[in-house]
């Protein structure tokens, strides 16, 4: 089955799955999911703007922020775009989880999607997120009897 979507239908899917925040389309359009890929469709329309990969469009968000002092989630995606149609089963998302100095911690790559498969925030975030180790209680120390 074809997973090709119109910019409403593409927006809307993202956004259920809980991509509501600011994205960065092309690295120049920042805003929400669909203002901010409308407005380099725009751009790309009259000329000021091109794609870096032909038929993709590269989106980026960050799917976790607590300020600059703590851990960050950045997802990144390649998202095929083709006769104004958004296609999630060539879209390549690459989400990092990187300190406060910008060191990678963990990174995942996910491909093949279609629109019951993409990965919801949450879901993409436990991609890179380490899971707690089980803490034992500590011992008392001295001498029993």
């Amino acid at each position: 089955m074809e997973q090709k979507f119109d910019l409403d239908k593409f927006a809307k899917t993202l956004t259920d799955k809980g991509y509501d925040g600011y994205f960065h389309t092309e690295s120049c359009c920042a805003g929400k999911l669909k203002d901010s890929i409308s407005e380099f469709l725009e751009a790309w329309n009259n000329g000021k703007e091109a794609p870096l990969i032909k038929n993709h469009l590269y989106l980026s968000t960050y799917l976790e922020w607590n300020g600059e002092d703590k851990p960050s989630v950045q997802c990144n995606m390649w998202v095929k775009y083709e006769n104004r149609k958004f296609d999630l089963q060539d879209t390549e998302m690459h989400i990092k989880r990187t300190d406060r100095y910008g060191q990678l911690l963990k990174q995942s790559k996910l491909t093949n999607f279609t629109a019951n498969s993409f990965p919801t925030v949450k879901e993409a975030i436990a991609q890179v997120t380490e899971k707690p180790k089980a803490q034992s209680s500590p011992r008392k120390r001295g001498f029993r009897m």
